[in-house]
């Protein structure tokens, strides 16, 4: 086995078919993509090859600058909820009574598809009938928001919607990064006299700082090419408060048919996620890392 196995030839042939699909799949379409950016296209007639004239038109737009901005205020409050859920899961992770219940539910949202989603949350923001608005009334509160229609409160209001879909995602990894942890490290920092916040803090957290950086990277990739739920909810209105990079490009794309300008759209959003990965690889590099 060992004989076969060190053939360079019948390793090529192991690894053949998964190259094969990743290309198909993967590398394939952004070259066409950031081709097909290079082109006037109404995704139907002949393509025209116009340069890097709908790079330079992307430079200049406005309504894509704002909609980058939208991306990025995702990115940053998804980050920031990260330490909400590290949160739950680390008193999770205390074994208390019923957390292992909590934890199927916080997962129920992650077995809705994003249309039933903004469906729901839809219902909850209604101005007239929602629940949230009606909880206000009941509170006193005099002509609550009309969230979704409110250039002022459609991001967060979407934003909430987004939080509580992955929720289950986020406390799932952590939770299995923390049940790695050997218990009798837990136990010895007991023994010790550590509280329980020194025990996460000074234990819990920095064992699991590698899973902590790869849902980072998640969480803001994720966030910048979020587009589902945001387009069922209020399709970037009102009037582009809520629009972010992949719903403008779909517009321009299959709503405005011009598939060179959308195109270069979408090669825009894979160099910024990209750049925004390896910044935050950088950022977060570290020499030492701690084992158990």
């Amino acid at each position: 086995m060992n004989k076969v196995m060190s053939n360079k030839w019948v390793i090529a042939l192991y690894v053949l078919p998964s190259l094969l699909l990743l290309g198909g799949l993967v590398y394939i379409p952004i070259v066409l993509t950031g081709y097909y950016g290079l082109m006037s296209w109404d995704g139907i007639g002949e393509m025209t090859f116009i340069g890097l004239d709908n790079y330079s038109r992307l430079l200049q737009d406005s309504t894509f600058w704002l909609s980058a901005r939208h991306s990025f205020l995702l990115a940053l409050f998804s980050t920031l909820s990260l330490i909400a859920y590290l949160a739950i899961s680390l008193i999770l992770s205390a074994r208390l009574k019923g957390s292992e219940l909590l934890r199927k539910i916080y997962l129920i949202p992650m077995l809705l598809s994003s249309v039933a989603i903004a469906q729901l949350w839809i219902k909850i923001y209604d101005p007239n009938n929602g629940m949230l608005n009606s909880l206000l009334t009941f509170l006193g509160v005099e002509n609550p928001p009309a969230w979704l229609a409110d250039r002022s409160t459609v991001l967060i209001a979407i934003f909430i919607a987004i939080i509580w879909q992955y929720a289950g995602f986020y406390i799932i990894i952590y939770s299995a990064a923390l049940k790695g942890i050997p218990y009798s490290l837990i136990e010895a920092a007991r023994i010790d006299g550590a509280t329980p916040f020194q025990i996460a803090y000074k234990i819990k957290i920095p064992l699991i700082t590698g899973v902590i950086k790869v849902t980072i990277i998640l969480a803001i990739v994720g966030s910048l090419k979020y587009f589902d739920l945001i387009y069922v909810m209020t399709g970037g209105g009102p009037n582009g408060a809520s629009e972010v990079i992949a719903s403008y490009m779909y517009k321009e794309a299959f709503g405005r048919y011009n598939f060179g300008y959308g195109s270069a759209i979408g090669f825009a959003l894979l160099v910024l996620a990209l750049l925004t990965t390896w910044l935050i690889q950088k950022l977060t590099a570290s020499k030492d890392e701690l084992q158990y």
